[in-house]
């Protein structure tokens, strides 16, 4: 990835045409004053104690003794000098270490820390060693703005190779991750999906719950969810492009964080699906576009498939509940529409209430008379089938089906 150069001004950076001596002193210091530098960024910047112990702190205090060397080559060229600045070469190291602390996850806040911790460091151990060696206090001057020139260009290198690197990783794990949800969607193998987690670098939860709501409803959901939560708004099966809806697999909101998802769902006009092991969470969404076809134009507010259970399950075969029906209450058939409905929403409250004639009336807002009359013309067809533990389930089921 090519380097950004935006606002370096390189005539900052020139030489100080330093004695030899003072150069030799300097060179010879710098193993002690890159230590010293690691040592004091290491202790002031948290976010650096770890990264640099043991072997890596090693390689740290190499790659900053060749970067002061760098300076100290700048410090000891002429401002006409014919032969090629190092400072081109230190400052595409400064980006790729802005790069690989992008991909390591420190801030820029701790990379800017550290830079001013190291700078303060290493300028107190390079002017001490410049001054011993007879610099002229005009020259240290000139010397201290050559070196804080310097630091400045390398902070700025890094910060743009750290934005760069946050940006294209950033949009690339995006892809990857939009490529996941694909493939839970279309039903991949189990080696297929691990494959494709690892490669997005996302951490599978033990569950995925899909909610399906209008794509302009989805700003700032996954913010609310968390950054596991995979988005998908393209080539949702089943779904017309014109319904502009949007998927969300929002992980671990099962049991008791169900309640807490729906909240958080409450300006929403959301359908939520029941939680799923992450591989089979395709099984969530078919469950959410099934409930959205029973809800009712206008409903506000996120709809829980899990109140839907019962219509899902009788809906799950139209023909054979068709069938059902047909068999089933074949002995009203001969009656006319309305006499018909009238028995068959006293028959279903009936079963469902236990024969308790007060509580069916109270239900069906009718005389209790009026429910022992009308019992009385449903034995008359069905005779002793109601005793029928099967044939009252299969009542259940054909009446439920037409309330």
């Amino acid at each position: 990835m090519p380097r950004s150069d935006a606002g370096r001004d390189p005539g900052r950076v020139t030489g100080l045409a330093l004695d030899p001596e003072i150069i030799t002193a300097l060179q010879s210091a710098l193993p002690r004053i890159a230590e010293q530098t690691v040592a004091a960024v290491t202790i002031e910047v948290p976010s650096y104690s770890r990264a640099f112990s043991g072997r890596m702190g090693r390689n740290i205090e190499t790659a900053v003794r060749m970067t002061l060397g760098a300076l100290v080559q700048i410090a000891a060229r002429t401002e006409d000098s014919i032969h090629a600045s190092p400072l081109p070469a230190a400052l595409d190291a400064a980006y790729e270490l802005g790069r690989g602390e992008a991909r390591n996850g420190r801030s820029t806040d701790a990379l800017l820390a550290a830079y001013r911790v190291g700078a303060r460091a290493s300028w107190r151990e390079m002017a001490a060693t410049a001054v011993s060696g007879g610099l002229p206090a005009l020259s240290v001057a000139r010397f201290a703005e050559l070196a804080f020139a310097f630091i400045d260009e390398l902070s700025a290198a890094s910060i743009a190779g750290h934005e760069d690197e946050s940006a294209t990783s950033g949009r690339v794990r995006q892809h990857y991750l939009d490529q996941l949800g694909q493939k839970i969607l279309t039903g991949r193998s189990d080696d297929t999906l691990i494959a494709g987690a690892e490669r997005a670098n996302w951490q599978p939860p033990s569950t995925l719950t899909a909610v399906l709501l209008p794509i302009a409803q989805t700003r700032g959901l996954v913010s609310r969810f968390g950054e596991s939560t995979l988005h998908i708004t393209e080539d949702l099966p089943e779904v017309d492009a014109s319904d502009s809806l949007a998927l969300l697999f929002v992980p671990d909101m099962g049991g008791a964080a169900r309640a807490e998802l729906m909240q958080r769902l409450e300006d929403r006009t959301a359908i939520v699906g029941p939680p799923r092991e992450w591989m089979q969470a395709r099984s969530s969404y078919d469950r959410a576009l099934r409930t959205r076809a029973l809800v009712p134009t206008g409903t506000k507010g996120p709809v829980d498939s899990d109140d839907y259970l019962v219509q899902l399950i009788l809906t799950a075969d139209e023909q054979a509940l068709a069938d059902l029906r047909q068999r089933t209450l074949a002995p009203l058939s001969d009656l006319r529409g309305a006499a018909a409905e009238r028995l068959e929403k006293t028959l279903l409250s009936w079963l469902l209430h236990l024969g308790q004639r007060d509580r069916v009336a109270a239900d069906l807002y009718v005389h209790a008379q009026t429910v022992r009359y009308r019992m009385s013309q449903v034995r008359d067809v069905y005779g002793d089938q109601l005793n029928d533990p099967r044939t009252v389930l299969e009542l259940i089921v054909a009446l439920s089906a037409s309330e």
